[in-house]
């Protein structure tokens, strides 16, 4: 199960993102995500993800996804970390960052 949390405040949009990012968890954050970003708020994107506890190929997709249009995470832990970097440095390597 996956928990998404979004809070708003004028200058930046949080998303709180707990559990498992997997399979349909997956596409409903995808989902979400394109909902909120279809609108171009303009805000700047935080995604905290200090309690995620597993991320499947899935899950890495829609993050790289996320990545490649500005959100910018906050990870603990370092399986959330190894994910993340790893992903930052394949988007890098794409020039998509």
């Amino acid at each position: 199960m996956l928990r998404i949390t979004i809070i708003n405040t004028p200058g930046e949009e949080k998303w709180i993102l707990q559990g498992r990012l997997i399979g349909p968890w997956a596409a409903e954050l995808k989902s979400n995500w394109k909902r909120a970003h279809s609108e171009g708020n303009g805000q700047s994107c935080v995604v905290d993800m200090s309690e995620v506890t597993f991320i499947d190929a899935n899950g890495e997709r829609v993050l790289t996804k996320m990545m490649n249009e500005g959100a910018h995470f906050i990870v603990s832990g370092l399986y959330a970390t190894h994910v993340i970097e790893n992903l930052e440095a394949r988007c890098r390597g794409r020039g998509g960052k």
